[in-house]
């Protein structure tokens, strides 16, 4: 096991068991394990033109800043943006945007 920083706080074996339910709860999610690093590629592999406007702006984010909330939806509902594939989360922030302001743009 490596060793940890002085500041790491591990959780609780409560908590453990939380994130567990909610790693569970999601048909998205999974555990990262030995086979997946395996397949793992450098991200200047995979997505250079990315990597190259990142380090150009220094690190920091291209688009508007986006504020991380929880939020509970019905399950159907969020079923219905996630086997869409990847990108759900901006999906839903588009149609929420479509529903306030009656248009995608920023």
């Amino acid at each position: 096991m490596p060793k940890l920083k002085p500041t790491h706080i591990s959780p609780t074996d409560e908590e453990e068991e939380e994130i567990q339910r909610g790693i569970d709860a999601d048909p998205g999610a999974f555990e990262l394990d030995d086979e997946w690093f395996k397949r793992a590629r450098p991200a200047a592999e995979v997505h250079p033109e990315l990597v190259k406007q990142w380090l150009k702006n220094g690190g920091k984010p291209t688009g508007p800043a986006k504020v991380f909330v929880y939020i509970g939806l019905d399950q159907d509902l969020l079923a219905h943006f996630q086997n869409a594939g990847d990108g759900w989360e901006s999906r839903i922030n588009e149609a929420l945007r479509r529903a306030a302001f009656g248009s995608a743009a920023g």
